[in-house]
C-alpha cells in the first residue's frame, strides 16, 4: 500500500505521469471525477482525450464517492483524477458558493458539510489498504482570483492539497511535462522529505 499525490498546473502533465506511475499494475481502477456536460464542448474533448489514453483494461469509476473507493481491499491500485474536480463537486453538493450562506434546518452550514466531506476523505485516504495515485491542481502559483468564490476555491484546494501531500508516502509536482519529488518515503519512511 502507498499514497502518491501528482500535482501541477493545467497542461502540466501532472495525469498523463500519473498514469505512466499506475501503467505496471496488475489492475487499475481510474476514478474519474468529473461529470459529462455535453453542453460544453470543450469539456467533452477533455474527457475523450483522458479515456482515449487509458487502457481498455483499467476499470473507469464514474463517482465521486472516494470513501467508498477506498474503503475496499480491492488489490487494483486506484488513480483518481483529480482532486480539484472532485473538491469542486463536493462544493456544489454542499452549496457554498455563497459569501455567507444561510445553515440548513439541522443548524449545519454549507461550509460545515463540506468540511466533512474532506474529513472523510482523508480519513479513508489515511485508512485504506490500497495502493493510490491521485491528481491535483496547484492553484496557489497564479493571479488571486477577483472574486470571492475564486479565492475561496484555491485555498480550499490548497488546503486538500496540504492534508493529502501530508497522508502521502510520495508528492510529485509536475511543471512542462517534467515531474520532480518533492516527498518520497516509499523506500524508508523514517526518511525526511526534501
Amino acid at each position: 500500500m502507498s499514497r502518491t499525490l501528482v500535482l501541477g498546473g493545467a497542461r502540466s502533465g501532472k495525469s498523463t505521469h500519473a498514469e505512466e506511475i499506475v501503467a505496471g499494475a496488475a489492475a487499475v481502477d481510474y476514478v474519474a471525477t468529473s461529470q459529462n456536460r455535453p453542453d460544453d464542448a470543450e469539456w467533452v474533448e477533455r474527457i475523450a482525450l483522458h479515456r482515449a489514453r487509458r487502457p481498455s483494461s483499467w476499470r473507469t469509476l464514474e463517482t465521486t464517492d472516494l470513501v467508498q473507493v477506498l474503503a475496499g481491499d480491492d488489490p487494483a491500485v486506484v488513480l483518481v483524477d483529480c482532486l480539484g474536480v472532485w473538491l469542486t463537486r463536493m462544493m456544489d453538493d454542499c452549496g457554498v458558493w455563497e459569501e455567507n450562506p444561510a445553515p440548513a434546518a439541522d443548524g449545519s452550514t454549507p461550509r460545515d458539510r463540506l468540511q466533512a466531506r474532506v474529513d472523510g476523505f482523508v480519513a479513508a485516504l489515511e485508512s485504506t489498504p490500497r495502493t493510490v495515485v491521485m491528481v491535483s491542481n496547484e492553484v496557489g502559483q497564479g493571479v488571486v482570483p477577483a472574486h470571492w468564490s475564486g479565492r475561496f476555491f484555491r485555498d480550499q484546494l490548497g488546503i486538500l492539497n496540504t492534508r493529502v501531500a501530508a497522508a502521502s508516502e510520495r508528492v510529485v509536482f509536475c511543471v512542462a511535462g517534467i515531474p520532480m519529488t518533492l516527498k518520497d518515503q516509499t523506500t524508508d519512511p523514517s526518511r525526511p522529505a526534501r
